[in-house]
């Protein structure tokens, strides 16, 4: 079983990683497209690249809860605790290391991205084995916690608050363009 759920926890990495590198275009490829707005990033803010992470665990939880939800009755509360683990670290990462040299640079912000995913799913992982986090209300504040999350994504791309986690370091322009 724990060697099933490796794989399963790899796929995840990789399957985010190359989803939300994908996901990065898609609003320019879609000229625009308000409906590519709502899972997509629009700019390229800390905020946006954060929904880059969120989108595809989300898409990948329902997945893992579909066809593994019966063997892992804590995946609800686990998944949301990776998710707001790896999502927290983007910020983090990304205004920590910009503090210290004053610029960003390209190589960094998108090896913490892979940083952030790779974070998510070891924590996953990890908290998954233990079956701790099992009990009914954890699941459902886990499940609460994730849809919540979708809806802030979506709301904060078409409404942002103007912080500087929202604002566009290349435009100075805050949610859609």
């Amino acid at each position: 079983m724990r060697r099933k759920l490796f794989f399963w926890e790899l796929g995840g990495f990789l399957f985010t990683g190359a989803l939300g590198t994908l996901l990065h275009f898609v609003y320019e490829w879609s000229g625009g497209s308000a409906l590519a707005a709502w899972f997509s990033a629009v700019n390229e803010s800390t905020w946006e690249h954060m929904k880059l992470l969120f989108v595809p665990l989300f898409l990948f939880s329902v997945a893992q809860v579909c066809l593994l939800g019966r063997n892992y009755p804590n995946l609800l509360a686990v998944r949301a605790l990776s998710t707001l683990t790896g999502a927290a670290l983007i910020p983090v990462l990304f205004y920590t290391y910009t503090g210290i040299l004053g610029y960003h640079i390209t190589w960094v912000n998108i090896s913490i991205f892979f940083a952030a995913d790779l974070a998510a799913f070891a924590l996953d992982f990890a908290l998954l084995r233990r079956g701790r986090l099992s009990s009914r209300w954890m699941q459902l504040l886990g499940l609460a916690l994730l849809w919540g999350l979708a809806f802030c994504f979506v709301w904060c791309t078409f409404r942002p608050v103007h912080l500087p986690l929202w604002q566009d370091p290349v435009t100075g322009a805050y949610g859609i363009p």
